[in-house]
């Protein structure tokens, strides 16, 4: 903790007169007790606060499995929630056995860390179980993201496996570059050894945990291709809507909930002043990004709601949902180097990023349930660019430190280094991405564990995978209740059985 107390017997005892050596000790050896409280209290409050944005992150998951679940047509809804249970449960080992170590455990040349594997030698001075935690929710996030891109034609054990190697590879390596201090593009490196004399900044991971897990599930959607029904021979697109708006919504309530945690929890501590003696310190950074968050994200809804009304004729409360997410994936590389305003440009443009990489997916018949891979891939790539433009050069000291002759971003008078870093991040991102997650599912794919059958896609995963639909209604025209049927997600008149 900076400003600790001080206390030098020798100093004090010219001050006390006869017998002054025995008190002069005795007052710093109080003091020094004092002090120690002081240090203790720092950690637990920094810890605590550490903690505390772990459960929020961890919080997402149910946002994830809420609107996911809302997306996909009823007879999907229990095997997509199970997917994302399996996305929290299958990382959380994968990654204690392999992900935190490749992640943070010392590096080899930068590239991968190499210590810490089942976090032995575990709590560490820079480190300690809070941190673990809070990683853990971050790499579970990004196997969240992929999971929708794919959804609704996937093979249960493709699941298990893609999760496992994302969590406890792809990813771990990715924030390794960028979040580790000896990561080759972190920007926590020596000022000499940085990419570009800065390092990229990707404060909370617009590119480490957003474009992962959108280019992950870019390539599964790819080479899966797209939903039976969901293109027409001559190439017009089809609408396979959601069964649940009201899950979509609730969904991405929690999302927005959690992302108090996502964006401001990324600092790891509260209890640092930037000035001694002042009211200012990392306390208002935080207050900062969480306005900054909130300002991206309902400007991207906004801005959603009203182009797409101008381009369908309806107020659709689902597109609004979407841009309110890919507002908040666009600002959480910037959240907390950039004012208040630009965060307003950062989600009205991360809206038209977002309905351009829709119209696109359309063109070219991709097809992906929850708009993840361009939600979540176009959008990040969109906010690593954003920083390079409007990072401030006095954020960038208090969030990353002091550096005379740090580069900053290129619309405030910065330059064009932070932004090269930046576009680096993008390129290494996708290529790495491409290069592992592609493989995985196009070997899959070969070996028949990617896609179902058509016949079990069009009955629907629930009762042909999982033994069940996950709603059961009464039909008020039958005698008998019976089951939702795969081609009758709403029923003419029904009401739930109880």
């Amino acid at each position: 903790m900076s400003g600790a107390i001080t206390c030098s017997a020798t100093d004090l005892a010219a001050l006390l007169g006869p017998n002054a050596t025995a008190a002069a000790d005795y007052i710093c050896g109080q003091l020094g007790t004092v002090n120690n409280k002081f240090t203790d209290a720092a950690f637990a409050i920094d810890n605590t606060y550490l903690l505390f944005s772990a459960y929020l992150v961890f919080a997402m998951q149910l946002g994830f499995a809420m609107l996911c679940a809302g997306s996909v047509r009823a007879k999907n809804t229990m095997n997509i929630m199970l997917t994302n249970v399996l996305d929290a449960a299958a990382g959380g080992l994968f990654y204690y056995l392999f992900g935190y170590a490749f992640a943070f455990g010392g590096s080899s040349e930068g590239f991968i860390g190499r210590h810490n594997f089942a976090l032995r030698d575990f709590p560490t001075p820079t480190a300690d179980y809070s941190f673990f935690l809070y990683q853990w929710a971050f790499a579970i996030a990004a196997a969240g993201i992929t999971s929708g891109s794919i959804a609704e034609r996937t093979q249960f054990v493709a699941y298990l496996i893609y999760s496992s190697f994302l969590t406890g590879f792809v990813y771990p390596i990715v924030s390794h570059w960028f979040w580790s201090p000896d990561g080759w593009a972190s920007p926590f490196r020596p000022a000499e050894d940085r990419l570009f004399s800065t390092g990229a900044i990707d404060f909370a991971g617009s590119g480490v945990v957003h474009m992962v897990g959108g280019i992950a599930g870019l390539w599964g959607a790819l080479i899966e291709g797209p939903r039976r029904g969901r293109f027409e021979k001559g190439g017009r697109a089809i609408a396979l809507r959601g069964h649940s708006a009201s899950l979509v919504v609730l969904g991405t309530f929690l999302l927005w909930f959690g992302w108090y945690g996502f964006n401001p929890g990324s600092f790891t501590k509260i209890l640092v002043p930037y000035n001694s003696g002042s009211n200012y310190g990392q306390w208002s950074g935080i207050g900062r990004t969480a306005v900054n968050t909130t300002l991206s994200g309902c400007t991207a809804a906004l801005t959603t709601l009203f182009g797409k009304r101008l381009l369908s004729g309806h107020w659709n409360v689902t597109d609004v949902c979407n841009g309110l997410l890919g507002g908040f994936a666009a600002i959480t590389a910037g959240c907390s180097v950039v004012e208040p305003w630009a965060a307003i440009v950062c989600g009205f443009m991360a809206s038209l990023v977002l309905i351009g990489c829709n119209k696109l997916a359309e063109l070219v018949q991709y097809d992906d349930p929850l708009e993840a891979a361009q939600l979540h891939g176009g959008c990040g790539a969109w906010g690593l660019i954003f920083v390079g433009l409007f990072a401030k050069e006095k954020y960038l000291n208090e969030v990353y430190g002091a550096t005379p002759g740090r580069p900053y971003g290129l619309f405030m008078g910065g330059g064009g280094k932070l932004l090269g870093a930046q576009l680096v991040q993008i390129l290494v991102i996708a290529g790495w991405v491409s290069a592992t997650m592609g493989t995985l599912f196009f070997t899959l794919k070969k070996l028949n564990l990617l896609r179902i059958s058509e016949q079990h896609e069009m009955q629907g995963m629930d009762m042909t995978r999982h033994g069940g639909f996950a709603y059961i209604y009464h039909d008020n025209n039958d005698d008998d209740s019976h089951r939702v049927g795969p081609g009758s997600p709403f029923p003419r008149s029904v009401t739930p059985r109880v």
